[in-house]
C-alpha cells in the first residue's frame, strides 16, 4: 500500500466519490482530481456526448489514458468513474500508485442519490433496474481496495472522517 502517494476513491456511481474526494483534498491539502472531469476536458465534450458519439469502448480507452497520466503524480485525492475497475490494468495501476478506498451503498440509496441525473449514460432507461444490473456485474470488481466504506447511512463528512482515521494510522 502506497499511502504517501495518493488516495484513490472507487465505487459505483452515487456512492459519494466526488463529494468525499473534495472534502479529503481540502482536509489533507492534496490536489483534487476527478477522472471523469479530466476526460471531459481532454475530449472537449461531456461523457454522455462521448458515449453517444464514440461509444463506451472509446470512453474506456480515454479513461485509461487519463488515469495513467494522473497516477504519475503524488499528493492527490482521485475520484474515479464507477467503471474504471472494469480494466484489470487500471486496478493494478491504482493499487501500485495509491491507497485505494472503495465506497459502497445499498442499491435503493444509489437510486435515490442519482435520480434526476441526466449525465449518467449507463442509466438510460429504467435507472433502478440498470443500477441493480451494474452492481451485480461489478460486485467483485471493487474488492481489491485497501479499505471499504459503506456510505448508505453516513454523511459525506462521516465518510471523510472514517477514511482519514484509517489513512493517518
Amino acid at each position: 500500500m502506497s499511502k504517501s502517494k495518493n488516495i484513490i476513491l472507487i465505487g459505483m456511481m452515487g456512492t459519494g466519490k466526488s463529494t468525499v474526494a473534495d472534502m479529503l483534498s481540502h482536509e489533507l491539502g492534496y490536489r483534487l482530481i476527478d477522472v471523469d472531469a479530466a476526460v471531459e476536458q481532454e475530449e472537449g465534450c461531456t461523457i454522455p456526448e462521448l458515449f453517444s458519439g464514440k461509444g463506451e469502448a472509446y470512453f474506456r480507452d480515454v479513461e485509461n489514458r487519463v488515469l495513467c497520466t494522473v497516477l504519475k503524480n503524488e499528493g492527490q485525492v482521485i475520484a474515479t468513474g464507477g467503471g474504471v475497475v472494469l480494466r484489470p490494468d487500471n486496478c493494478e495501476s491504482m493499487s501500485a500508485n495509491g491507497w485505494v478506498v472503495a465506497l459502497t451503498a445499498d442499491p435503493e440509496v444509489i437510486v435515490e442519490r442519482v435520480s434526476g441525473c441526466d449525465n449518467r449514460p449507463l442509466l438510460a432507461g429504467n435507472a433502478e433496474e440498470r443500477i441493480r444490473t451494474i452492481m451485480e456485474e461489478r460486485k467483485d470488481a471493487y474488492r481489491f481496495a485497501d479499505y471499504t466504506v459503506d456510505t448508505t447511512a453516513l454523511s459525506a463528512a462521516e465518510v471523510t472522517h472514517l477514511i482519514l482515521a484509517h489513512y493517518r494510522v
